[in-house]
């Protein structure tokens, strides 16, 4: 059997100390080039694997990343996981990934825990607790960084976007289209994004002098499901609205799917999250837009600039978005005289919208903005 190899060996190669050795293998950027090169030489001539449970133990942590999201299948998180992942494997880091699911937002203590005692060298979490008082201490010990949303009963760092600025932004759109009946379709007020993104809609109502929405506002949607019956309800009352501000892309998949289904393209849509063949149909889902990979990146870079120093200040990061049009948000309200699409405009790949239904959509409502947010084109 061949004798496992030891850093004093490495050492011995490439003539070096065994201090030095280690100061190569944990990553020491003090280490002069010329040396490094000669101990990663070494290190693959002799095929060394550091002993990571040893190191654990010595340095009081492991060589892993803890990701808590609300839901792997959700295709934001799917993206936001591969942008963490790859930026600490760059690093020399593994990731452990959790879900806690979007129905069960009191696992997520438990989860995070369960993280903190394998003694994980920091946590990126994005937070469904009403409270995170009880990461009071672990945040002294741990580093964590929060994205999505800020967290509850703690100060810590934060990689978020600007949802007030958001839904003003995605309202206005609707509203310099012409439209002065705009519905607002959202998941829980608990979820303080939609509650952020309801403000930023009334704003954009009340600098044109219109009411606050009002019979308008349809909320507690925490479901495709439930955002398609709550839109029903909206088009069947006696003023239906002529444009609707979809939160989240939970909401966008009830609503979406029913307005083709009921041959209602005329109404004018703009949709918080971008989603599979949102740019395929006609007329194309308009979108807030944004981008789960700077996100991902950004607060893993967060993190690590926390591990090389504990005691910097919290900061929180914003990262921006744009409003995406693409047709739907564009359409003018009936007897405007402007031109609306023809019914043999009307494509919809039916089956495919809806198993993307079944099988994707179950998952946030997401935030996706900044306070640089602009509109424009892709």
């Amino acid at each position: 059997m061949r004798e496992r190899v030891t850093l004093r060996d490495v050492a011995r190669i490439a003539a070096v100390s065994a201090k030095t050795v280690s100061r190569v293998v944990n990553g020491d950027a003090h280490v002069t080039p010329g040396t490094r090169a000669r101990v990663q030489q070494a290190i693959a001539d002799l095929g060394f694997q550091p002993n990571l449970v040893a190191r654990s133990l010595r340095v009081g942590r492991t060589d892993v990343v803890g990701l808590v999201v609300e839901s792997l299948a959700d295709p934001f998180f799917a993206r936001l996981t591969s942008a963490v992942e790859q930026a600490a494997h760059e690093r020399g880091l593994a990731v452990m990934v959790s879900s806690v699911g979007n129905q069960e937002p009191e696992r997520e203590s438990v989860i995070v825990e369960s993280l903190l005692v394998r003694q994980v060298a920091g946590l990126i979490v994005a937070p469904m607790a009403q409270s995170h008082t009880y990461l009071a201490g672990a945040g002294r010990r741990t580093p964590i960084v929060f994205v999505d949303r800020l967290p509850e009963g703690i100060v810590s760092d934060a990689v978020l976007v600007d949802d007030l600025a958001a839904g003003e932004m995605a309202t206005r759109h609707l509203l310099d289209h012409g439209h002065r009946r705009v519905a607002f379709l959202g998941s829980e007020l608990r979820n303080p994004t939609t509650r952020l993104r309801l403000a930023g809609y009334r704003r954009a109502l009340a600098a044109r002098g219109l009411a606050d929405g009002g019979s308008l506002v349809a909320v507690d949607a925490g479901s495709a499901r439930e955002a398609r019956a709550a839109a029903e309800q909206l088009l069947a009352g006696p003023r239906p609205p002529t444009a609707i501000f979809s939160s989240n892309m939970r909401c966008s998949l009830g609503l979406v799917p029913l307005l083709h289904g009921l041959g209602r393209t005329d109404v004018a849509v703009v949709s918080f999250d971008d989603f599979p063949m949102a740019d395929s149909l006609v007329p194309a889902v308009t979108v807030i837009d944004h981008d789960p990979e700077v996100i991902g990146r950004a607060a893993a870079e967060r993190l690590f600039r926390r591990l090389d120093d504990l005691d910097a200040p919290a900061e929180t990061v914003t990262v921006p978005v744009r409003l995406v049009p693409r047709g739907s948000g564009e359409l003018p309200p009936a007897g405007s005289g402007r031109r609306r699409p023809h019914d043999q405009d009307v494509v919809l790949a039916q089956d495919g919208l809806q198993d993307m239904v079944r099988h994707g959509a179950e998952g946030r409502a997401s935030t996706m903005t900044s306070l640089h947010a602009q509109e424009g084109p892709p």
